[in-house]
């Protein structure tokens, strides 16, 4: 593979927390890597903070000397961004981690089909992160095992359809969300019944994240692992009716549906 030379539009705390895990895994490195921004705080931070990555704050000079440019900024100004630097986009690999923009609009925008929709969420700022990804006609299975490389440095890196791409990003892409109120209401659970807030946040977090893990590595069924600490008429069974009466799976799902389909609705507009 040719060396990879990478602009990242949007440096932004998505830009910042996939960059960094790259470069923390040394799959590229800090002279290959140039930052486009035009917010001065964002700059500040990445002088600060990673000083050998260059900070650029013009788009078509970044974008004309990398072969691989990655579109980290809002869905509602990715358009405008890459029609900015239309003239540069030639032969080069686009990645875009805006969520609800389709490939069909971003290689229009292109003009051309070597582009790559990724869905990241946000635990790849600890390297725990899932990032879905589609490619248009153009991606080979080249450009596809570099954009493995690059995401498989800050977690999980999943080939996708485009067409399940709405349900990536209701279910890991907004799902932190939906994780961090389940631990904030575990914790509160605990603050009422006697437990230091400290201590009971810290309970939470760990029992989510080690519940998560275990389900992961086991590859044994959550109903089943849930069933394992069920005893008979005991505490565990008493607080799963709690659940069930207030409808915590029903919740979940609809917050799913839901997001995947506002990610639509976006994608229509």
């Amino acid at each position: 593979m040719q060396k990879q030379r990478l602009a990242v539009v949007g440096g932004g705390q998505m830009g910042r927390a996939l960059v960094c895990g790259m470069l923390d895994k040394q799959v590229i490195h800090d002279a290959d890597v140039v930052i486009v921004d035009h917010n001065v705080a964002s700059r500040q931070w990445w002088s600060e903070n990673r000083p050998h990555v260059e900070v650029c704050p013009d788009l078509s000079e970044a974008v004309r000397d990398a072969n691989t440019v990655m579109l980290a900024v809002k869905p509602k100004v990715i358009g405008r961004v890459a029609q900015q630097a239309d003239r540069f986009w030639d032969g080069k690999l686009v990645i875009s981690v805006a969520a609800g923009v389709m490939l069909k609009s971003l290689c229009g925008w292109i003009g051309h089909q070597r582009v790559v929709r990724v869905m990241p969420n946000t635990p790849c700022l600890v390297g725990q992160g899932v990032s879905a990804f589609c490619g248009a006609d153009d991606v080979s299975e080249q450009d596809s095992a570099w954009i493995t490389t690059l995401f498989s440095s800050v977690g999980l890196a999943i080939p996708v359809l485009e067409s399940q791409m709405d349900g990536v990003t209701g279910l890991s892409g907004s799902g932190p969300a939906y994780v961090c109120l389940i631990v904030e209401a575990l914790a509160d659970g605990g603050v009422l019944a006697g437990l230091p807030r400290p201590l009971a946040m810290k309970l939470a977090a760990q029992t989510v994240l080690g519940t998560a893990q275990m389900i992961a590595e086991t590859g044994r069924h959550p109903g089943e692992l849930k069933d394992s600490v069920t005893s008979p008429a005991g505490t565990t069974i008493a607080a799963v009716q709690v659940l069930e009466q207030n409808g915590i799976r029903g919740a979940l799902i609809d917050a799913v549906v839901a997001s995947a389909r506002r990610s639509r609705e976006l994608a229509a507009d």
